[in-house]
């Protein structure tokens, strides 16, 4: 290759640059088109999911499906959490069979034909191939004598759209935990500067693709249709497996070198069980047992540096479990944080003359309504703006103060925040039941469906989504970061699968949560109420999470403590260890 090679820092132990990594043909300056296409394809793929993601409990709550509400907040926590928790599916099939390149082009492939099926869902011939037909549920108010109970019916097309869902997530997971350190290895030889404005942009395009799709997908599924809304996702997909096609003579692709999950789950069944194990290492052939010094040499590293692995995996672990309740407070914005803001006043976006008034006005009821979605837009901005002035202004200004707190002491500190949110959100919550114990509410029309709406502005929930997107700057781009910085260079890609993970359990945690009180005598429970909320006890599940919330953030802090003051121990004594601040 033309031209001198940028020099490569020194690699770690049981790091190996692999044998068969491919470099495009002539100058270095193909860089900049890979770094561009990655961007553009992150910023794609972003706006298709949260595209699915941003109004998901209103089309599962529609005229079209007539899901309970607690079912469709159920479904968007299920969908988040598992597009979460399957990343170190995604990053396993690459690491051991595929390779980075192949992993993210088969996963596009197959977000193309999961976010296609989903919009086979959106017209009634589709519905009608899938699913079969439906019994008309129209959404009612509250039963007015004590005595009269719907049950909750199956949900309709439930099989089909759980499995669109997972598809979809799992695509999204494997895009996720492959196309971000694909992105970097594009700029490795050009030295940290170049890795760190990388992730500055590959960060800012994740959230310009948010705004993209909640500006636009979001008030074209509310006030259009659905069918229009899921389509324009799968040109998004389709655009996006183009452009990574289309650029793979400029990327630097490299083979799959084989992952460690195997030796950790081995030597964590060593520890947990030396018993089974020394019955199980009997049983095994010779050569065959785990860490033998007379096996044959094998790529990868070395048994001692895999023992050495699992021990900093087993300090870091705990930590990063006790951020699992901030997941769970975290997703509520793009679940019960929708469906509370569907029982809200939702103003028109164009006024209500006479003159004005369209058709398709006339059919809105008086104008469009400002899509619900559009207050997740207060998070993004929040990051949009926050992240530059933290990085640029706030956080020089600590440092030269000596005040920079470090990586844990950030995540506390996004854990306060998202606890407040959900306050927040209880005491809006406690006030809207306020209004509709009064029979103080507003019957609205949000596209095909009617919603009872207490007479309370939707924007009084702007400060619960400015205190989630302030939370999420704090507690998730510093949890990132220390998952990084500690974990040993061979094992960051795993690392980063498993923080990935354990937010997708925060999430299904929160979606077990709302099943466990959706049932009979639970505070989600209000089958008199079919299609409404307006008898739940929504508050009382915001304050819970507070609750649990509060108590983790406790054992967050002695955790935190004590691991900073083990990790400072051996820094006195010897070199400094990387930064975790």
């Amino acid at each position: 290759m033309p031209g001198p090679r940028a020099p490569v820092e020194p690699r770690e132990s049981g790091e190996r640059r692999p044998l068969l990594e491919r470099r495009p043909r002539g100058p270095r300056r193909w860089w900049r088109a890979a770094a561009a296409a990655v961007l553009l394809v992150e910023m794609l793929e972003r706006a298709a999911f949260f595209g699915v993601a941003g109004n998901l409990v209103l089309y599962l709550n529609s005229a079209d499906f007539h899901w309970a509400g607690e079912q469709a907040s159920r479904a968007a926590l299920v969908f988040l959490g598992a597009s979460y928790l399957l990343a170190p599916v995604g990053g396993w099939l690459a690491d051991v069979y595929l390779g980075r390149h192949r992993a993210i082009a088969l996963s596009l492939l197959l977000y193309l034909a999961a976010s296609g099926l989903l919009a086979a869902t959106a017209f009634p011939d589709g519905r009608g191939s899938f699913c079969g037909e439906m019994l008309s549920l129209p959404l009612a108010p509250a039963c007015p004598s004590p005595g009269c109970l719907h049950t909750s019916p199956t949900p309709y097309c439930a099989p089909i759209l759980y499995a669109v869902l997972l598809l979809l997530a799992l695509a999204a997971s494997s895009v996720r935990s492959n196309l971000t350190s694909f992105g970097a290895d594009q700029v490795m030889d050009l030295g940290r500067h170049a890795n760190r404005r990388f992730f500055n942009w590959f960060y800012w395009s994740i959230n310009v693709g948010a705004v993209l799709s909640l500006l636009v997908l979001a008030f074209i599924q509310q006030n259009i249709n659905f069918l229009l809304g899921y389509s324009i996702i799968v040109g998004c997909v389709g655009l996006a497996f183009f452009i990574f096609l289309f650029a793979t003579p400029s990327f630097i692709t490299k083979p799959p070198t084989g992952s460690q999950v195997s030796s950790m789950l081995k030597l964590a069944l060593q520890n947990c069980c030396p018993r089974r194990w020394r019955r199980h290492s009997a049983r095994d052939p010779p050569g065959g047992q785990l860490l033998p010094d007379q096996r044959s040499p094998q790529p990868g590293p070395s048994p001692q540096e895999d023992i050495a692995n699992f021990q900093v995996l087993v300090k870091i672990l705990p930590v990063l479990v006790t951020l699992v309740p901030y997941w769970m407070v975290y997703f509520q914005m793009q679940s019960t944080y929708v469906l509370q803001g569907l029982h809200l006043q939702i103003p028109n976006i164009f006024p209500d003359y006479p003159a004005n008034r369209s058709a398709a006005l006339r059919a809105q009821g008086g104008g469009y309504k400002i899509p619900e979605a559009w207050l997740l837009l207060a998070n993004v901005v929040v990051l949009l703006i926050l992240v530059p002035v933290k990085d640029h202004l706030l956080d020089p200004l600590l440092l030269r103060c000596k005040l920079l707190p470090s990586a844990l002491q950030k995540m506390a500190l996004g854990m306060f925040f998202g606890f407040t949110s959900v306050i927040v959100a209880g005491v809006l919550e406690m006030e809207r039941l306020e209004y509709i114990s009064h029979n103080q509410t507003v019957s609205q029309q949000i596209g095909q469906n009617t919603y009872y709406a207490a007479p309370l502005s939707i924007w009084w929930q702007t400060p619960q989504y400015l205190l989630i997107g302030i939370s999420e700057i704090f507690a998730s781009i510093p949890g990132l970061e220390f998952a990084y910085s500690e974990a040993p260079r061979s094992m960051q890609g795993a690392m980063m699968g498993i923080f990935f993970c354990l937010s997708g359990v925060g999430s299904l945690l929160g979606s077990s949560l709302v099943a466990l009180l959706s049932l009979p005598g639970g505070w989600l429970h209000c089958p008199e109420d079919f299609g409404n909320i307006n008898k739940c006890r929504m508050d009382l599940y915001f304050f819970l999470l507070a609750g649990i919330q509060a108590a983790t953030a406790l054992l967050y802090i002695g955790i935190a403590g004590r691991y900073e003051r083990v990790a400072q121990g051996p820094a006195s004594q010897s070199c400094p260890r990387r930064g975790s601040g």
